[in-house]
């Protein structure tokens, strides 16, 4: 029997797939089941939809943009604060499903909430200022106008990690825009998604302008057909370096816009001029946000030798403090891991890195059900498996270095590029690392990046694209240029 959630808003816990502001089954009434992965409790069912239900939302979601790309720019804007203030209202409830679907404490869920829905207070306002350009042309009888228009209908595919900000920092910018969606939710976290497309309604969203598909074993044949249909002219996909490959070959026959976040391999540098303890704290907000489970958490801490010792010492008395336990009892810090597969990675990481040399200063091992320690290990070799591979788990690797020279190449040594953060207080060191690291957004003496106001995304096999900032809503247009000739 399903452990629905005791909400003040009951409305929000939404059971089928949304389409055409429908809420709708699968066509052969096939469900899959969703669990509480901090207590292994059954939330749920929800549809497993096909691509024959897919290509409903997507004629849905394509009708729909015949009319609402046409709307004004401050209908949308006026469209998106409807949606910011339901969402702060029902706030609580939201954090508390977030909680509930992806087990990170309640404080954490809170501030995925507030996150999430800046994103509407953010692409509210920048719906209105999507300006283009007059460009003087060579010939005096010609005047050029560049517009900026919405791309088309829009493919959104989200990971679990943050249910309601991976959706919500896509969404927005699409809406503001013009354009119409198929989310594709991920199958661990489906009701928050659900609960967005409800307030999206709520808020007078045309019918088929969001349309939310939610599918487990179909996932394959679903993002092949969001990625292959021809009626779809932008994908937006957060998740692993390897399914952004398979999706940018499924989208290369029709020639999409795509913005691709991908996998993470975040170094953390520590030189001997930081604030020892200012860097403690960001590793720790930096590292075991969320158990670890985040793009752009650190992933490689690499500590000056001269401060190695003070500094590993101070990072495990700090994690000794950490309260691992149910997201939603009191005082919890660090809530479980999504499921047994992450587990099996963090302790494959910490096996190889113990083989290879490294001392154990906490944790190290499962702890029952999908909670894992939150674990340091000090001495770790730089060709240590955690150096190369993005653990995604509560596992905070030292390995020390000697000269920024020698740093800056450990830090590049990764196909991928997404963040990179650093620890100084010479501001020399501050400008030419943050320029030498190939990552898309560094933090200098600053542990996390996000923010609605600027634009987030990475380099190399980190993806393209940027989400955020008044680029993001760029994502979502297409550049036209009209030229007029005969004005003289």
């Amino acid at each position: 029997m399903a452990k629905v959630p005791q909400l003040r808003n009951a409305s929000l816990w939404q059971t089928k797939s949304f389409i055409n502001n429908e809420w709708v089954g699968s066509d052969n009434g096939a469900t899959f089941a969703v669990s509480d992965p901090g207590n292994g409790d059954h939330l749920g069912d929800v549809p497993e939809m096909g691509v024959a239900e897919t290509r409903r939302a997507v004629a849905a979601a394509s009708e729909a943009y015949k009319s609402f790309s046409k709307t004004t720019t401050k209908s949308r804007q006026d469209l998106l604060n409807r949606i910011f203030a339901l969402i702060n209202e029902n706030a609580d409830d939201l954090a508390k499903m977030v909680t509930i679907e992806n087990g990170k404490p309640l404080a954490d869920a809170k501030g995925e909430v507030g996150y999430g829905n800046s994103f509407f207070e953010w692409f509210a306002g920048e719906a209105v200022r999507t300006y283009g350009d007059v460009v003087p042309a060579a010939n005096p009888d010609l005047r050029n106008i560049v517009i900026k228009q919405p791309i088309g209908v829009c493919a959104i595919l989200t990971p679990w990690n943050f249910p309601i900000a991976m959706i919500t920092r896509k969404l927005a910018p699409a809406l503001a825009a013009g354009c119409t969606v198929v989310i594709k939710t991920p199958a661990e976290t489906p009701f928050c998604a659900l609960a967005i497309a409800h307030l999206c309604k709520e808020a007078g969203v045309p019918a088929g302008v969001v349309n939310v598909v939610t599918t487990d074993k179909n996932v394959a044949d679903v993002g092949k057909e969001l990625c292959e249909n021809p009626i779809i002219k932008k994908v937006s996909f957060t998740g692993s370096t390897r399914v952004g490959k398979i999706l940018m070959q499924q989208s290369s026959n029709t020639l999409k816009k795509l913005s691709f976040e991908l996998g993470g391999n975040a170094p953390f540098i520590v030189f001997d001029d930081a604030d020892v303890d200012a860097a403690v704290a960001g590793a720790i907000a930096c590292k075991f946000r969320s158990s670890g489970q985040t793009c752009v958490c650190a992933n490689r801490i690499y500590v000056q030798s001269s401060i190695y010792a003070e500094f590993a010492a101070k990072l495990s008395e700090k994690v000794n403090q950490f309260k691992l336990g149910y997201g939603l009892d009191e005082g919890t810090t660090h809530g479980p891991l999504i499921a047994e597969r992450a587990l099996d990675k963090v302790q494959q990481h910490v096996e190889d890195a113990i083989k290879r040399g490294a001392d154990v200063l906490n944790g190290g091992k499962r702890v029952g059900g999908n909670f894992y320690a939150p674990t340091v290990l000090a001495n770790v070799p730089a060709d240590a498996l955690v150096n190369h591979d993005e653990t995604f788990g509560p596992l905070a690797a030292l390995t020390k270095f000697e000269t920024e020279e020698d740093v800056i190449k450990l830090a590049n040594d990764t196909d991928v590029g997404l963040a990179g953060y650093m620890y100084s207080r010479d501001v020399g060191r501050v400008w030419r690392v943050s320029e030498a690291l190939e990552v898309g957004m560094v933090g200098a003496n600053a542990p996390i990046l996000s923010q609605a106001c600027i634009p987030f995304g990475g380099q190399k096999q980190s993806g393209f694209g940027r989400e955020g900032g008044r680029q993001g809503i760029e994502e979502y247009q297409t550049t036209k240029l009209i030229a007029m000739g005969g004005v003289i």
